[in-house]
């Protein structure tokens, strides 16, 4: 068995608009590892996320991203996808006049010509077969690949398709930001469940949320609490139940307040 994809993230100094933001993150996720990241808004969550995929707005100032041994910051945001990095958003953005069906399949077809440029796609039985399996694994109603990606579409829908999408495209490495923001205790289950399908020892997951009532679904073995764009506290479940009983509060009571910290 070969050895599990490994992301380290080392003293990751992140600033937007020439504000910084991160403060030297530290943080190794290995393939088949859960890990949840908590913190208020403004902790710096979101901001390490988009820095990990590329986001222009984000630049990263000092630290440094490996991702299986490569430098992830000499890498373009899709080579980063195709090397098995996947970010779900929080506001996924509707793309008018393109089912889900059709966005999957450029997807899918898209990596395949990259790796290797006389690919000719997925054959479109061959991609009905897959895309089948995947929405069968995932409980979603095959009705949904014919609708436009994110029209019209319910929290939890967008949230759906996100995993969807992280299904086909089998990434080692996923970061799943907010996927509870906006949904409903029926739609966070289902979209829980949808996750717990896919993690397994081809895929790391980290979960970034506030709440640890998502939590209680996904389990994750490792939690980190960020807090002024640092990573301030380790722990198990254990860490997020604590959070949940006791709030922030005592974090900015245990490192300083934001015109100390």
């Amino acid at each position: 068995m070969s050895e599990p994809a490994v992301l380290e993230i080392r003293n990751l100094h992140v600033s937007v608009d020439d504000k910084p933001i991160l403060r030297g993150v530290d943080l190794t996720v290995k393939q088949g590892e859960v890990h949840a990241l908590m913190g208020r808004n403004g902790s710096g969550k979101s901001t390490l996320a988009y820095a990990l995929l590329g986001h222009p707005r984000y630049t990263v100032t000092a630290g440094e991203i490996y991702f299986e041994g490569e430098n992830v910051l000499e890498m373009e945001p899709d080579a980063r996808s195709r090397a098995g990095l996947f970010l779900a958003f929080q506001y996924p953005i509707a793309v008018p006049g393109v089912t889900v069906a059709n966005f999957l399949r450029t997807a899918i077809n898209a990596r395949r010509k990259a790796i290797n440029p006389e690919d000719k796609g997925m054959p479109i039985p061959e991609f009905r077969r897959f895309l089948t399996a995947k929405m069968n694994e995932l409980k979603v109603d095959l009705s949904f690949a014919g609708r436009y990606l994110n029209e019209g579409f319910s929290g939890g829908e967008k949230k759906r398709a996100e995993i969807l999408q992280m299904a086909a495209l089998d990434p080692k490495i996923a970061i799943l930001d907010e996927t509870d923001s906006g949904l409903d205790i029926d739609a966070l289950r289902v979209v829980a469940e949808g996750v717990n399908k896919l993690v397994g020892p081809k895929l790391g997951v980290i979960v970034i949320t506030h709440y640890e009532q998502f939590l209680n679904y996904i389990r994750p073995e490792f939690v980190h609490i960020m807090y002024q764009g640092r990573i301030v506290e380790r722990g198990g479940f254990d860490l997020a139940e604590s959070i949940q009983e006791r709030g922030y509060d005592w974090i900015a009571e245990k490192y300083g307040s934001p015109q100390t910290a």
